[in-house]
């Protein structure tokens, strides 16, 4: 059998060992497990993480929510315009007059209480998967490949 050349060889190196192909795979598949446990409240996982942030550190500039989810502002403008006409979210302008703020509505608090335990369900999955030293492990080397996006 004639031996792969170089280019295959640096392809198959890239897809087995770079970092953002493996972490946006494990990103897609435990966003479906999250979403599928998360689909009888109705929303979505990016949704519940957008609520909760907001639900957090209300009212919120689009800017910080955008900071804070690690979201470009067209992605996350989509999302919040679903959240708002599901009237979910509240959209304002803030004190400075381009800059739009976003407050949960009643019905956004308790869209988010509803879904809250079926969020529990999906993260006590990964837990026992896991185990709690894999997970503290995995957590924190997350949030360190996540504030390379605060360093640049």
């Amino acid at each position: 059998m004639p031996a792969r050349p170089q280019k295959e060889n640096a392809a198959q190196e890239h897809a087995n060992e770079c970092a953002c192909n493996k972490v946006r795979k494990a990103a897609r598949a435990i966003t479906r497990m999250y979403d599928e446990v998360l689909r009888p409240s109705g929303l979505r996982i990016t949704q519940f993480g957008i609520l909760g942030i907001t639900s957090g550190l209300q009212p919120i500039t689009v800017s910080r929510l955008a900071d804070e989810t690690v979201t470009d502002r067209t992605t996350l403008a989509r999302n919040l315009k679903l959240l708002e006409k599901m009237g979910l979210i509240d959209l304002h302008t803030g004190t400075d007059r381009r800059e739009r703020v976003v407050v949960l509505t009643k019905k956004g608090r308790e869209a988010l209480a509803k879904a809250y335990p079926f969020w529990k369900e999906a993260q006590a999955r990964v837990m026992n998967h896991l185990g709690r030293s894999d997970w503290e492990s995995l957590r924190d080397g997350l949030s360190a490949i996540t504030s390379l996006a605060h360093d640049e």
